[in-house]
């Protein structure tokens, strides 16, 4: 057992297992089939006669486990205060008489630190370059574009709207046919070679285009084929990039912008505020990765096995946003949870490890937070989320967990001094 796992025995006795019993006793009753009696009605001595009363222990360890878990949590206070995970509970014994369950205590592994001080790691510095500007326009520019009818050739970048029909060996075959089609000539969206064979073609031309499926297409059918679609000029557009004048300003509706330089400089701002927060993110990592280098400590698996359930539950939400489950996700991947898990040990490691650390440094350096300092975070939080402080709170996980916030953050300033 590791220095940090604790084992504590608890009993449920007398009239306590009695009454786990007992409900355990009413719950198997309503599904019992007994000659004479209906569902739910058996005498209990009936009842035990017919099936026995060791039928009744697993229902009622599930009911006494809760009693066991509360025993722990007031007869073992100073144990279970320092818990760094869930407590794991195993049944050890169980008669007519009594249960006895063995609960694993996790607490806080010791930690031994490093040099956290004077790392000197340096923030990278940030400025927004011409380049980034002009690309950032020029996106600005084709998100306002307009298609205009065109009487002229198709050019590259041009919008053909078309019919099409592709045969492979003379036969027409699933999915390649539609009418109307908007296709931008050189997005790379059809079959490699088809959107150039367009270019010089006008509105009312038709022509066969001659391709040849990839080997990798996604269909099995066509792959390596060559094929014949049958294509039909609709429609020629061009694509007009507004000019930076009043009516794109108008239309852009960012307040204040009127120009092309006050929108290079706004851009420019926009650019700065991103890459300072990017340059903030890696500078943090920078230094955690450092200062945990030489850091101590034997992590325990339940703490790790926690940090992992953790993870795969907030990888599920993520996944969930865009519209996918879980499931589908293994399904897609040929792989389970356990993969996944392995997959994501390192870094559960890596969290725990910079967090453990931070603890070390704050307890180190006697950060406290006291409940004057806490209340005012959680204020100017609830208004930065433009929420009420109650609600804040509540969704947070209270104030102890505010407190713990601001002390891993100063504890991280810690490292940036």
């Amino acid at each position: 057992m590791a220095k940090c796992e604790k084992e504590v025995e608890i009993e449920i006795v007398g009239k306590e297992w009695e009454e786990a019993l007992d409900k355990a006793f009413k719950k198997n009753n309503k599904k019992a089939k007994i000659d004479g009696f209906r569902p739910g009605k058996a005498p209990k001595d009936v009842f035990i006669k017919h099936y026995g009363k060791q039928s009744l222990y697993m229902d009622a360890a599930d009911e006494a486990a809760d009693k066991a878990y509360q025993k722990l949590l007031t007869d073992h206070a100073s144990d279970v205060k320092d818990l760094v995970a869930r407590p794991d509970i195993a049944l050890t014994y169980v008669d007519d008489e009594k249960i006895t369950f063995k609960f694993t205590l996790t607490t806080r592994p010791e930690v031994k630190l490093g040099k956290y001080k004077g790392l000197g790691i340096k923030k990278d510095e940030v400025k927004a370059e011409e380049a980034e500007i002009e690309d950032a326009i020029k996106h600005m520019r084709e998100r306002y574009a307009e298609d205009v009818l065109k009487d002229g050739a198709i050019a590259s970048g041009d919008i053909a709207v078309i019919d099409f029909e592709g045969f492979v060996d003379g036969k027409a075959f699933e999915g390649g046919k539609a009418e109307n089609y908007s296709l931008k000539i050189g997005s790379g969206t059809f079959i490699p070679g088809f959107e150039e064979q367009l270019i010089g073609l006008k509105s009312g031309d038709k022509k066969d285009v001659k391709v040849t499926f990839p080997e990798d297409y996604h269909a099995a059918d066509l792959k390596g084929k060559e094929a014949i679609f049958k294509v039909t000029i609709h429609e020629v557009k061009e694509v007009k990039i507004p000019e930076l004048d009043k009516d794109f300003f108008e239309d852009l509706g960012m307040e204040g912008i009127n120009t092309k330089e006050e929108l290079e400089a706004q851009i420019s701002e926009n650019i700065i505020a991103r890459k300072e927060m990017e340059a903030e993110n890696k500078y943090m990592d920078d230094l955690l990765e450092t200062a945990a280098k030489d850091v101590k400590v034997d992590i325990p698996e339940a703490m790790i096995s926690e940090e992992l359930d953790r993870m795969v539950q907030q990888y599920a939400d993520h996944l969930k946003m865009q519209g996918i489950t879980i499931e589908q996700f293994y399904q897609f991947t040929n792989s389970d949870e356990q993969a996944l898990k392995d997959q994501m040990r390192p870094e559960a490691i890596k969290r725990i490890t910079y967090r453990l650390m931070l603890e070390e440094i704050a307890r180190e350096e006697k950060i406290e937070i006291d409940d004057k300092e806490a209340k005012e975070e959680a204020k100017n939080l609830a208004e930065k989320y433009q929420m009420k402080e109650d609600e804040f709170l509540n969704a947070f996980g209270g104030l102890d967990i505010v407190k713990y916030d601001m002390k891993m953050r100063k504890a991280m300033e810690i490292l940036k001094k």
